[in-house]
């Protein structure tokens, strides 16, 4: 990060910089712990996961209060500029990681102890992996061409959702007693899905505040779920 000959105005964007650290280490705990909590049951993990979320509300909050207070202050232009409203920009995308955690948190009491969900627990916790390796990854400082790679990443997200979504509806016909609890799993993967959306939206917004440029927008993007839904 460049210096200014205002110290005060590296301090503020180093402010801002740890508190976007701050909520992508809580969003990668509340992934993690949500994901935990489906796979083994864990009510209480799950409680504390929704929990965690009200913290990470008030902390994009805070992040925001600093960002417009320092765009007050400061009149940042060009990077700088860029930088902070990048910010605020990733703290959104955190933030609605989060609460896409809380959602997976809150079905683990309807999910249950039946054995489908036990049998599918490795392909739920692969794909949160997938998750999890690209929230870490995002949140570090990289160039221009590692951002873009990250952004293109999210394919492999997308193509375990696919496969995660037929496998529960293999077992939804297999047994009409999978249907609730395999219900509820198709719209945890869907969560984990998104997330993997978000963390391709941060991506990108560091690209931007990195480069000035915007990265080309026809990602990769593979849901084959919705063939699957309407085929035959």
């Amino acid at each position: 990060m460049m210096e200014h000959t205002v110290a005060s105005f590296d301090e503020d964007l180093n402010q801002v910089g740890g508190l976007i650290r701050d909520m992508g280490g809580l969003a990668g705990t509340m992934v993690a712990d949500a994901t935990r909590a489906l796979t083994h049951s864990d009510n209480a993990l799950a409680q504390r996961v929704v929990s965690d979320d009200a913290v990470m509300d008030a902390r994009q909050r805070e992040l925001d209060t600093r960002a417009i207070a320092l765009i007050a202050k400061r009149q940042p232009m060009a990077h700088d500029l860029r930088a902070v409203v990048g910010a605020i920009r990733v703290a959104g995308d955190l933030e609605r990681i989060g609460d896409l955690a809380k959602n997976i948190a809150k079905r683990v009491g309807a999910v249950g102890e039946s054995a489908a969900p036990r049998e599918l627990s490795h392909s739920i916790e692969a794909m949160a992996d997938l998750v999890l390796e690209q929230i870490a990854a995002v949140t570090e400082e990289h160039d221009g061409p590692t951002l873009a790679r990250l952004r293109d990443d999210d394919e492999r997200i997308d193509e375990k959702y696919t496969s995660v979504f037929r496998e529960l509806l293999t077992y939804m016909m297999e047994d009409p007693r999978n249907i609730t609890p395999c219900t509820h799993l198709l719209f945890c993967a869907k969560n984990l899905e998104r997330i993997g959306d978000h963390v391709t939206n941060i991506a990108e917004n560091a690209y931007y505040v990195l480069t000035g440029e915007q990265l080309p927008p026809n990602r990769p993007k593979v849901d084959e779920t919705a063939m699957s839904a309407t085929a035959g």
